[in-house]
C-alpha cells in the first residue's frame, strides 16, 4: 500500500471518529430551538440526546465482531453510509418521531465508526512508532470535535437553522466514504470472528438497558421504580449473556483474552477513563453555569483549555511515546488527571478563572496521555484476527463507564447538595427544609421567601461538586495503581498468543 493510501486511511478513520464525536456535542446548543420548532416537551427533547447515546452504547460491543467477520472496510464504509442516512433524516425531520429515528440510526452507525477506527489504524500502521502518531492524532480529532461542536452549532443555528447541524455532516460523510473506499484495505477473518447471534442480541439488550437505566436514574434517582426496572432487565441480560458466552464455540467476547490479567487491567482502565474523565465533562458544565453563574456559551469557551490541551498532547503522543515507556506514560496520565480532579474539590463560586483554567489544562494533559495510550496498549495485545472485537470491547467499556459515571457521580453530587442545603435551612429554623432542598437541587426551584437562598444553594452545589470530583479522582488513582503493576506490552501479547493457541 503506497503512502498516499496510508494517508487516505488515516483521514477516513479521523473523519469517522470526528463525525461521531461531533454529533455528541453539536446538538446541545440547538435543543431550545428544536423544542420550539417541533413543539415538544422537555422529556421529548432529552431523547434527542438520549436516543443517540443509548443506541451507541447498545451496539458498540456487536460492531467489532461484525467487522472481523464481514470485513473492516465494509463495516466501516457501511457505518458512514448509515450515518449519512441518519443525518439526512434528522435534517428533514418534520416532527419529533422522525428526528428520534434519525438520531437512533446515527447512534448505531457511530458504534461502527468508533469501534472500527482502531483496527484500521492498527493494520495501516504496523510499526509501533507510526501507530502511536496515528492514534494520537485520532485522539486529537476527538477532542477537536468536542471543541468545535458548540461553536459550529451556534454559527449554523444562527444563519441556517437547526436542521443544518445535521445536514453539515453529509459533505463530510461523502469525503470520508471516498477516502475509505480508496485507502482502507479490506481485512476479514470469518474463520476466527464471533458467530454468536444470541450473544449479540443479549449484548445489545443489556448495554442498551444499562444506558437507558442510568439515564433514568439521573432523573429519578436509583430508588425510582422505572430506573430500577430497567436496570433489573440489564442485570438479567448480562447474566444470560455470560452464560451464553461460556457455551458458545466462537463467543462475542474473546474469552482467551479475558483470562489474561494484563488485558483485564487495561480494559478496566478504559472503563475508569469513561467513568472519570468523560463523565466529568457533564459536571464541569454544571460547575461553570450553576455555581459560577456563566451563560452556556461562556461556559463552553471556558472549557477550551481542557479540550485544547487534550488535543495538543494527543498530537505529541507519538513523539513522547518514542522516548518514554508506555506504562510510565499511562501512569503519569492517570496520575495527572487524578490530581487535577482532586484539586478541583478546592474550587468554589469565586475561584479565579486562571486557577480553573489551569486545572482544566492539567486534566487535558493527563487525558492526552491516557486516551491514546489506552488505545495503544489494548490494540497492542490484540491478535490480528480479533482486532475489531477487542476495539469494540474497549470502547463499550469506556461508553459504559461514562454512562455509569454521570448517573452515579450525579446521584452522589445531588445527594450531598441536598444534605448540605437541608442542614443550612434547618439551622435557620425553616419549615419543610428537606422538601425545599430537594426541589431546589433536582428541579431548580428557588424559594424567594428564604433569606440568601441563592448563596445557600450555591454553597450546597459546591459541596456536591467537591464530592463528585474526589470520587472521580480516586477512580483515576485506582487505574494508575493497576497500570503501575502492568507488565510490558510485548510480554502481554506473547502471553495472550500462547493462551489463544
Amino acid at each position: 500500500m503506497r503512502l498516499s493510501r496510508h494517508h487516505a486511511a488515516l483521514a477516513a478513520a479521523y473523519l469517522g471518529t470526528f463525525l461521531a464525536s461531533l454529533d455528541i456535542s453539536i446538538v446541545n446548543v440547538a435543543l431550545p430551538t428544536m423544542q420550539s420548532a417541533l413543539r415538544t416537551d422537555i422529556a421529548g427533547l432529552q431523547w434527542v440526546v438520549n436516543a443517540y447515546a443509548v443506541c451507541l452504547s447498545a451496539f458498540m460491543l456487536s460492531a467489532g465482531p461484525l467487522a472481523d467477520r464481514y470485513g473492516h472496510k465494509r463495516a466501516w464504509v457501511s457505518g458512514v453510509v448509515l450515518f449519512t442516512c441518519g443525518s439526512l433524516l434528522c435534517g428533514i425531520a418534520p416532527d419529533l418521531a422522525v428526528l428520534l429515528t434519525g438520531r437512533a440510526i446515527q447512534g448505531v452507525s457511530a458504534a461502527l465508526l468508533i469501534s472500527g477506527a482502531m483496527p484500521i489504524l492498527t493494520h495501516a500502521f504496523p510499526d509501533p512508532r507510526q501507530r502511536a502518531h496515528a492514534i494520537g492524532g485520532w485522539s486529537a480529532f476527538s477532542a477537536l470535535a468536542l471543541i468545535l461542536g458548540p461553536l459550529l452549532g451556534g454559527v449554523l443555528l444562527q444563519w441556517l437553522g437547526w436542521q443544518s447541524i445535521f445536514l453539515v455532516n453529509i459533505p463530510l460523510c461523502l469525503v470520508a466514504v471516498a477516502a475509505g473506499l480508496w485507502g482502507i484495505p479490506e481485512r476479514k477473518f470469518p474463520d476466527h470472528a464471533a458467530l454468536d447471534t444470541t450473544g449479540q442480541l443479549l449484548g445489545i439488550l443489556s448495554l442498551g438497558a444499562l444506558a437507558w437505566g442510568m439515564i433514568e436514574a439521573g432523573k429519578y434517582g436509583f430508588s425510582g421504580r422505572l430506573p430500577l426496572m430497567i436496570l433489573a432487565v440489564a442485570a438479567v441480560g448480562f447474566i444470560l449473556f455470560a452464560l451464553v458466552e461460556k457455551r458458545t464455540p466462537r463467543p462475542l467476547l474473546p474469552l482467551a483474552l479475558l483470562r489474561e490479567p494484563a488485558f483485564v487491567c487495561v480494559n478496566l482502565a478504559s472503563f475508569i477513563l469513561g467513568f472519570s474523565y468523560y463523565s466529568c465533562l457533564f459536571f464541569f458544565s454544571i460547575f461553570l453555569q450553576q455555581i459560577q453563574g456563566w451563560a452556556p456559551a461562556e461556559a463552553g469557551l471556558r472549557m477550551l483549555p481542557l479540550f485544547a490541551v487534550t488535543g495538543l498532547v494527543s498530537l505529541l503522543f507519538g513523539r513522547i511515546s518514542a522516548r518514554l515507556p508506555m506504562r510510565g506514560l499511562m501512569v503519569a496520565g492517570y496520575g495527572i488527571a487524578g490530581l487535577s480532579m482532586v484539586a478541583m474539590a478546592l474550587l468554589h463560586a469565586q475561584s479565579a478563572y486562571w486557577l480553573v483554567g489551569t486545572l482544566f489544562a492539567l486534566l487535558g494533559a493527563g487525558a492526552g496521555l491516557a486516551v491514546p495510550g489506552i488505545g495503544m496498549l489494548v490494540m497492542g495485545m490484540a491478535p490480528t484476527e480479533q482486532a475489531g472485537s477487542v476495539s469494540a470491547m474497549m470502547n463499550a467499556l469506556r461508553q459504559a463507564g461514562m454512562t455509569i459515571g454521570i448517573a452515579l457521580l450525579g446521584t452522589l453530587m445531588s445527594g450531598q447538595a441536598i444534605r448540605t442545603l437541608t442542614a443550612s435551612l434547618n439551622g435557620s429554623g425553616i419549615d419543610d427544609a428537606a422538601q425545599i432542598a430537594h426541589q431546589a437541587v433536582t428541579r431548580h426551584l428557588t424559594s424567594p421567601a428564604v433569606t440568601d437562598f441563592s448563596a445557600r444553594y450555591t454553597t450546597a452545589m459546591e459541596s456536591g461538586f467537591h464530592l463528585a470530583m474526589l470520587c472521580a479522582g480516586a477512580a483515576c488513582f485506582v487505574a494508575m495503581a493497576l497500570l503501575f503493576r502492568l507488565q510490558p506490552v510485548t510480554e502481554c501479547r506473547a502471553s495472550i498468543s500462547r493462551d489463544s493457541a
